[in-house]
């Protein structure tokens, strides 16, 4: 091989050590550049790991709140002055007759009682929970919505075609509530109420007189049945007023759709656990009220209505 000739391969062989030497420098500095990244995003990493246990360590997660709540629990059939009673035995503040004398929550006119003097008949009674001293406004509100929403579902067309209004059913159901302990006569009390209305006879239901005088425990006394009020159903025929307590849904209904049948009258069945007995005629009724007075003389005075107990 010439000099020249070997002097070109001497050229080509240094070429190709230089040549291999860039290219391992330059993986080296991709490798290092990927490692300094990782060790970069590594330290971050530790940084903020330290920074959020740092954070979680030193913010105490929040107390819940827990609101204190008194259950106010209204029965069926209970008039507004009851009611009052049971608002100020559990601490609510105001004056529940005042709260619920007018209410923008409802008006009573909506339902036929445009000459209603207050919203007796309205207070649904129900199981009621409110904050610790809430003010008897708030349960009064409570209690028309929940009259509105259960209202809402009762069928009025039976009433409507006897030309009653909603008002006038919510009245007989007042005086069903108080009438019918038991509850398949809960229908049968507000036929015999139509019956009346029907024929033009008064009514005759001592609960109207009671809500009158405002005796509600004690017999009535001969004046007290004869007591001058619209609301003396012995001597006024025709619906009192407006209702005499705050129903149930169950008397409501049985205001609404009253059983069939023909009855004008009803006394208690001695021994029958509350349950009435019905009668067409005057003259049954009679013997049903010499039973009754036969079978609670018989209990030295007592009524006779116990349920075997």
């Amino acid at each position: 091989m010439s000099e020249e000739q070997l002097a070109a391969e001497r050229e080509r062989r240094r070429r190709e050590r230089e040549a291999k030497r860039g290219a391992a420098g330059r993986g080296h500095r991709r490798l290092g550049l990927a490692v300094g990244l990782g060790a970069v995003l590594l330290g971050a990493a530790a940084i903020a790991a330290l920074a959020y246990r740092h954070f979680h360590r030193s913010t105490p997660a929040p107390t819940p709140v827990v609101l204190k709540t008194v259950t106010v629990t209204i029965p069926e059939g209970y008039t507004r002055a009851q009611t009052a009673g049971l608002a100020k035995q559990e601490g609510l503040r105001g004056s529940y007759e005042k709260a619920s004398v007018r209410s923008r929550y409802l008006n009573p006119a909506k339902y036929g009682g445009k000459g209603a003097k207050d919203l007796e008949g309205f207070l649904f009674p129900d199981t009621f929970e409110l904050r610790k001293h809430a003010s008897a406004a708030e349960l009064v509100q409570l209690q028309l919505e929940d009259f509105k929403r259960r209202i809402a579902g009762v069928d009025m067309k039976y009433a409507r075609s006897k030309n009653l209004t909603t008002f006038d059913v919510l009245t007989i159901a007042s005086m069903v509530e108080h009438e019918a302990a038991s509850e398949g006569d809960r229908r049968k009390v507000a036929r015999v109420i139509y019956n009346r209305l029907h024929e033009g006879m008064p009514l005759g239901i001592d609960a109207t007189t009671r809500f009158a005088t405002g005796n509600y425990t004690r017999p009535l006394t001969e004046s007290e049945l004869a007591v001058e009020s619209p609301y003396n159903t012995r001597t006024h025929s025709g619906l009192p007023p407006g209702p005499i307590d705050s129903p149930g849904l169950a008397s409501i209904e049985a205001a609404a759709h009253p059983a069939r049948g023909d009855w004008l009258y009803y006394v208690v069945e001695p021994g029958a656990c509350d349950k009435l007995a019905f009668a067409k005629t005057e003259a049954e009724f009679e013997a049903d009220v010499a039973r009754y007075n036969e079978a609670r003389e018989a209990a030295g005075g007592n009524s006779p209505t116990t349920c075997g107990e």
